[in-house]
């Protein structure tokens, strides 16, 4: 590389991305963890806020427990109230901050907000795929992402942001099952990309042939509660949010903040 190579990837401008992995929501579970997130997020202000996916859990469409005693007493519209009033108490510090901010007429701060549905947001889908007296009835709109202000992306479809491929996750083989690994994410994508949907961490690291670094990150979960399905030995998985830093063209800086961190930090604020 030139000398003028250097210096204008040296002076390429960069972005912050706040990743919130799988919240999966539902009704009679804490969120307060949710509102640490935001307040992490109105003190680093990021540019752009990525959710992966999964923040409504919706077990009242759940297929794989349906007869069973555990699905007794579920209901749709409790499922939409908890993931509602869930993105509300995240969405409160950061819409403080940006009053806050007006207020004392410093620099404003808007971050682009991301939504990549998750499967268990198209359980909506499915449900209605399988019962078509359902259509009408229930819908994403339910959601009101759009309305809170989110772009809002289709199951698995990917969104680029600063050079970084953004999916609930990303498939592997034509039946469409996800990649197994973040080292396998990047040998079949060739690129920097995040993803949710597994309940663990792994991360990976390549360069490209023009001499890009390359990420590949399973970004885990954010909620408290254990899951039902899982056993003691599983339920123990990492449990944060992510910090990209310094994003261009692919390249970041990854900081995992763990739940315990930020615990720690703002808990009773």
């Amino acid at each position: 590389m030139t000398e003028l190579g250097r210096t204008q990837t040296a002076l390429q401008k960069t972005a912050r991305h706040l990743i919130i992995p799988d919240t999966q929501v539902k009704p009679n579970q804490p969120t307060e963890h949710l509102r640490w997130a935001g307040l992490y997020a109105a003190e680093k202000k990021p540019e752009v806020i990525i959710h992966i996916g999964d923040h409504w859990d919706m077990p009242s469409l759940s297929n794989w427990d349906v007869g069973k005693k555990s699905f007794e007493g579920r209901r749709y519209k409790d499922d939409i109230k908890a993931g509602l009033e869930a993105m509300e108490v995240f969405l409160e510090p950061i819409r403080e901050e940006q009053k806050r901010l007006i207020t004392n007429k410093k620099k404003q701060w808007n971050p682009r907000l991301v939504f990549t549905l998750g499967n268990h947001e198209q359980r909506i889908e499915r449900a209605i795929e399988s019962d078509a007296k359902l259509e009408g009835l229930i819908s994403y709109e339910d959601l009101k992402l759009n309305e809170l202000g989110f772009e809002v992306y289709d199951f698995l479809e990917v969104v680029v942001i600063d050079g970084i491929c953004y999916s609930h996750y990303f498939t592997s083989g034509i039946m469409g099952r996800p990649v197994s690994s973040a080292k396998r994410l990047l040998a079949t994508q060739f690129q920097s990309c995040v993803m949710g949907h597994v309940q663990d961490r792994d991360i990976a690291y390549g360069r490209r042939a023009d001499g890009r670094n390359m990420l590949g990150l399973f970004a885990g979960i954010y909620y408290q509660h254990d899951e039902d399905y899982l056993t003691p030995q599983t339920n123990g998985s990492w449990r944060g949010i992510w910090m990209l830093n310094e994003v261009a063209g692919g390249n970041c800086d990854e900081l995992p903040v763990s739940i315990k961190y930020l615990r720690n930090k703002y808990e009773g604020k």
